[in-house]
């Protein structure tokens, strides 16, 4: 029982993790029909200047961490102008390689500048653990899947309730029809890879005190994010957040019962599994076809 327990708890806050940084691929995939493959680096950016500003800095949480996220969302418009805009005006598909490309960058620049060994990332939430049901749980971990459910709510907020969501939904829905009602696109393409930025961002700096931050720690998050992306639908954002916590479930009991060496075997042909079953994911609605 305290093993199958700690393994739900360590499943949500993965998948709470999952499917922030995977919302990123789908909000900017709605938006555009493209992605960020640099996405996992804005995972370990975010913690970098997490740490930066904190330990090196010494600014209080309370500002480091919002600097943190503008930086990530700073970042991820200098992706969206230099290395996506430039291939897609041209209608090429470069921006693919390109933004693996500039993930590799960023995750080199950070290995010189920061260096190469894992640091900590000290809260005060993980100083102490709770009991609970024999396992000993860090308030960190039950606010992990917390903050994840209350973004994704605010997030639909902000789409339904001020003026830029709904400008971004109708871009989303027509973009044609948004650029002639007066709607700059082009700016709410920008505005669509902040905000995924900031939400890597926020999930580096959730997952920074649990784990250990360094230049690759993102790699392996952005991939899986964006196993979650396609399993969840790229057209359903609560799809997507639910396709984390499946996933996030999944790896952590296979791991806890069958061991880590079965982990990614069970998990993606589960995925390939459900994908062979639904092409469009889970949760995703299949787009009709002209002929």
């Amino acid at each position: 029982m305290t093993l199958l327990f700690a393994a739900l708890l360590t499943g949500l806050g993965l998948g709470a993790m999952y499917g922030l940084i995977a919302l990123g691929f789908q909000i900017t995939h709605s938006v555009c029909s493209r992605v960020n493959f640099a996405q996992g680096s804005m995972v370990m950016l975010g913690s970098v200047l997490g740490y930066v500003l904190t330990q090196r800095a010494g600014l209080p949480v309370i500002l480091a961490y919002p600097l943190a996220l503008l930086g990530c969302a700073a970042m991820g418009v200098i992706v969206e102008f230099c290395l996506i805009r430039p291939f897609a005006i041209r209608g090429n598909d470069g921006w693919l390689m390109a933004t693996v490309a500039g993930g590799i960058l960023l995750d080199n620049a950070v290995l010189f500048t920061f260096g190469n060994e894992p640091r900590s990332l000290p809260s005060p939430l993980v100083e102490t653990s709770w009991q609970i049901l024999g396992t000993g749980v860090y308030p960190q971990q039950v606010l992990i899947p917390l903050v994840a459910i209350a973004v994704a709510f605010a997030l639909q907020m902000l789409f339904r309730r001020t003026r830029q969501g709904r400008a971004l939904l109708a871009v989303v829905q027509n973009p044609e029809a948004a650029r002639l009602m007066g709607i700059n696109t082009t700016v709410m393409i920008s505005g669509s890879f902040a905000l995924s930025s900031m939400l890597a961002g926020a999930a580096g700096l959730l997952i920074a005190p649990l784990f250990s931050v360094h230049s690759d720690m993102g790699t392996l998050f952005g991939i899986k994010a964006f196993a979650v992306a396609i399993l969840g639908g790229m057209t359903s954002a609560w799809g997507v957040m639910i396709a984390g916590f499946l996933y996030g479930l999944v790896e952590a009991l296979v791991t806890t019962f069958l061991g880590s060496s079965y982990t990614y075997i069970v998990v993606f042909a589960l995925l390939i599994a459900v994908l062979a079953i639904k092409p469009s994911g889970l949760f995703g609605a299949a787009k009709l076809r002209k002929v």
